[in-house]
């Protein structure tokens, strides 16, 4: 995220009465994540809660088409920065007691799309590292789940949608619902796979697609 729109976040919670912190983080450099789970510590005093949701999207490609770079640059962020996020989260968490953390993954995880090879393996790398890491961990407190979105109307898919005039509509098309899913539906399960509500949850990833999984 941008410092400007971090900061702009930050505002916008500390109107509505919450507290924040923007720290600009890197986060497939595992220097940054350590640091950025500091920062909060630093702040809060520990960590019970964490979801980790940067990523890139497909580069679009054939897979005979994608090169090395490209393969990486997806694979790097959505997979390694997710496991270095995780790694340190975790370590903070043990030092309190537990806590819990969602990982972003992608309905794309299950229902793979064209021109999509890189980030479909990465999104579903996700899955198999959560269901590992809360076997881990279930009998030290801290839950480890994943969500996954359908399209949704992000910034990055508005900015792909432009380059592409015909993925809007491609993309809808997947979904049952018919529509694109709003970021505030995904938080919605996100939050509640961080809260007691979902004290007996680990390991699973949940659909917030639309239908899209089931067809």
């Amino acid at each position: 995220m941008h410092p400007d729109a971090g900061q702009a976040v930050v505002r916008e919670i500390e109107q509505a009465g919450g507290e924040a912190q923007f720290v600009r983080t890197d986060a497939y450099l595992e220097d940054d994540a350590r640091g950025m789970v500091e920062a909060a510590v630093r702040r809060y005093g520990r960590l019970d809660g964490a979801c980790n949701a940067a990523g890139v999207q497909s580069c679009s490609k054939l897979v005979h088409e994608i090169s090395a770079d490209e393969w990486d640059r997806c694979i790097n962020l959505n997979l390694r920065g997710l496991f270095f996020c995780n790694k340190h989260e975790i370590a903070a968490m043990l030092l309190t007691g537990g806590g819990s953390i969602v990982n972003i993954s992608s309905s794309g995880a299950l229902a793979a799309f064209p021109n999509g090879s890189e980030y479909c393996a990465s999104k579903a790398g996700v899955l198999g590292f959560v269901r590992a890491a809360a076997l881990d961990y279930a009998t030290k407190g801290i839950r480890i789940n994943a969500v996954m979105p359908g399209g949704t109307l992000t910034p990055m898919l508005a900015e792909a949608m432009a380059t592409d005039p015909g993925l809007e509509s491609a993309i809808a098309a997947v979904h049952p619902m018919n529509r694109f899913g709003q970021p505030s539906e995904i938080a919605s399960g996100i939050c509640w796979l961080l809260s007691d509500g979902a004290s007996f949850v680990t390991g699973i990833s949940l659909p917030v697609d639309g239908g899209h999984t089931a067809v």
